[in-house]
């Protein structure tokens, strides 16, 4: 199995070594608890080609007040080369872009809607998101507007799809 689609919060984990796309899909808010889960689950997940929840996270805690040590640490996506996260709460795409919460190690071809984008990095200039987003080297914006010149600072080597 090369694929595992529409993933729920009740996946109940285990190790999918030869799985490499992954889409998750819920009703009810995922946790970062549950990224770490799928990372877990699928180590050697290259493309996580849709995250699709509307629900923002329950009980989201200022990251750096979080007890669990395990929520300090960002999620490490070792060869996540594309993730799509267009249709999601602006919480998950803190999940994903936010240094303090994730970490991707190559370059990553990134579908997200622009209005999206520029509130989660607070138009550009939240150096938190700023790691993660100079990491992305294809860019599909799902809806546009003008670009101001801190998304090119953002944005350095990307490639505009």
């Amino acid at each position: 199995m090369n694929c595992y689609g529409d993933i729920t919060n009740y996946f109940p984990g285990g190790l999918f070594k030869y799985v490499r796309v992954v889409s998750l899909y819920d009703e009810q808010s995922f946790k970062h608890e549950f990224f770490l889960r799928i990372v877990q689950s699928f180590p050697f997940m290259e493309e996580l080609l849709t995250v699709a929840n509307q629900k923002p996270q329950n009980r989201k805690q200022p990251y750096e007040s979080n007890i669990d040590s395990q929520n300090l640490s960002a999620i490490e996506y070792s060869f996540l080369s594309a993730l799509i996260i267009i249709n999601v709460h602006d919480d998950y795409i803190e999940e994903f872009l936010l240094d303090t919460k994730a970490y991707f190690q190559n370059n990553v071809y990134l579908k997200i809607n622009y209005e999206s984008l520029k509130r989660v990095t607070h138009n550009f200039i939240r150096d938190a998101a700023r790691v993660n987003c100079t990491k992305t080297d294809k860019l599909y914006l799902s809806s546009e507007a003008e670009r101001s010149n801190s998304f090119q600072e953002y944005f350095p080597s990307v490639k505009m799809l």
